[in-house]
Parts: C-alpha cells; structure tokens; sequence
C-alpha cells in the first residue's frame, strides 16, 4: 500500500516563524503532492498565519499557549490515515517524508520517528544534545527498548496512535510523551535517519538550555513516578525504612544495657520514619494498580482503530 491510497495530513505547529514557514509549506506540498497541509498557528506575533496561507497551507488557530495544547487540537480536529508532525522552523528535510510515510504504511507501524542527523557540527546546541541523550538513555532503560532521538519534532503516526494519544503536556514536553504513549503500548515504533540544518537566517529558537534542561530532569522524575510507581515508591520507603533503622540502633543498644529509652523524640521519629516507610510502599502498590488500569484503557482506545495501512 502506498502513500497516495490513504490520507496523509501534514500537521506543523507554529509560533512566529514568518520567517520559515514559507518554505516549509512550500517543501512539503511538493514531497507529498497528495497530502493536506495543515499549519496550526499558536498566536503569533508576526506574519505566520498568513505567510502559511499565501504558501497554500490550511491555518488553524489555537488559543491555549504551548506545543502540547497545539498537538492536543491537531490530533482532534484533523482526520487523516497518516500524520507527518513537522516543526515549522525549517530544519527538517521534507524530501524524506514520502519515506518515512512508506515505511508506517508498508511495515504497519504506528510511529516512525525522524532521528536528527545535522548536516554539519553546530547545529545542536551542546547542552540540548547533552540533554536529548540523557532523557533517551533514560527512556530506554526504563521501557527496555532503544530510543535513538525523543526530542525530534519530525514524526509520522498512524490514525490510531493519534486517535488512541490523550495529550497532557501543554509544552515542549510533548515529545517526550509521544514517545512514551508508543512504548508503554508496546506499540511498533520505526526510527530512520533525516537531514538536520540550522535555523533559517533572522529566525530564533524558542528553546532554552536552562529551562528546558530543568524540564528534562522533571519530567524524567514524573515518568518514573507515573511509569514505574511501584518502582518508585519502594525506592521512597527503602531510604526512609534505611534512615528510621540506623537512628533506632542507637536507642536498641542503650536500652539492651541500661533498659531505658533516653532520647525520646529520637524514638518517635524513627517510628515516624517507619510508618511513612509502610505507607510509601502501600501507596507504590495502588498506584501500580491504578497505572495498569490506564493502560488498559489506552489500549482499548488504541484497538478500536483501523491497522496502520490496513484495507
């Protein structure tokens, strides 16, 4: 099955990028002159919406500031059997979407995801790269399969990922839950290099090293808490089991030898520790509990759509 038997909808996303977003629409309509192209403009402040328009884009506007709640109406208000989510700055190769559609199609996946290969040294900002590998390695270790690229924003879909994707970032985090949904469904993700360039000349990046690095490192910890609570928790009632039993050793010792207890508020505070200990580990086991019944809601979401190139 190829690309020109189903729908394909490219869906870019865009915060003032007068600038690229020219050439992006323009780029697109020409590697796939069979798909609709759709740019959701995120309240811009200069030219975008309608730049996009007079390149022959379809212009959606989104009110809610923030990549997530842009990906949350395009995945909603657009019906497609294919999805091509590009950023709108230009850097991406769209010569390498009718590729990557094919591959969804022909090997019924339900992501392939664009890994970012620059085109020369410089292009990654050092601390974003340092960033993207350290969120990958931690993504693959804690779902158990290779994550070559999570931050990319060059991504194709099937209709039942889309469908089946109940977005709750509101910003840039959103590549971070894509790729999430696909591993915890165990769904079939492909990965293809493409070409990565600099921004166009007088555009800017929205991102920034500090803050998104700080994003990284909490959004690592919130995936573990909601991926792995158990996990989590028991981690939590370890440390405090651990503390509250090295501060009761001393009191077990002096009371062994004189049968007193001196330090009272030594004694309740490890008693304290201990009981938190408990609860942490009670509160792992609902919370697992609660996590494989969200799962199996999003499955049943999932399977509810028709197979990526199926008939």
């Amino acid at each position: 099955m190829t690309a020109g038997a189903v729908r394909v909808a490219v869906l870019i996303p865009c915060f003032n990028e007068a600038i690229a977003i020219g050439a992006v629409v323009a780029a697109f309509r020409a590697a796939l002159p069979g798909a609709q192209v759709f740019v959701f403009d995120n309240n811009s402040r200069d030219a975008t919406a309608a730049v996009a328009a007079q390149a022959g884009a379809i212009v959606r506007r989104v009110e809610l500031q923030g990549k997530g709640h842009v990906v949350r109406r395009m995945f909603a208000d657009v019906d497609a059997d294919a999805y091509v989510m590009v950023d709108g700055d230009d850097t991406y190769d769209a010569a390498s979407a009718p590729r990557l559609v094919g591959t969804l199609l022909e090997r019924r996946l339900d992501m392939v995801v664009g890994v970012r290969e620059p085109i020369h040294t410089g292009v990654h900002r050092p601390g974003h790269a340092f960033g993207n590998r350290l969120l990958s390695g931690f993504l693959s270790r804690l779902f158990g399969r290779n994550c070559s690229d999570i931050l990319t924003g060059y991504r194709v879909f099937s209709r039942r990922f889309a469908k089946s994707f109940p977005v709750l970032s509101s910003g840039f985090e959103i590549e971070t839950e894509l790729t999430v949904h696909a591993l915890e469904l165990r769904m079939a993700v492909g990965e293809m290099s493409t070409p990565f360039k600099e921004r166009p000349e007088g555009s800017h990046s929205k991102l920034s090293t500090v803050r998104d690095g700080v994003r990284i490192v909490s959004t690592m910890v919130r995936l573990f808490a909601a991926e792995r609570p158990l996990a989590c928790y028991s981690i939590i009632a370890a440390l405090l089991a651990l503390t509250s039993v090295a501060l009761a050793i001393p009191l077990f010792v002096t009371y062994a030898h004189t049968g007193l207890v001196p330090r009272f508020p030594t004694a309740i505070l490890s008693t304290g520790l201990m009981l938190s200990a408990a609860l942490s580990l009670f509160a792992g086991l609902v919370l697992d509990t609660v996590t494989r019944g969200r799962r199996e809601t999003k499955m049943l979401a999932y399977l509810a759509q028709p197979t990526p190139g199926g008939e």
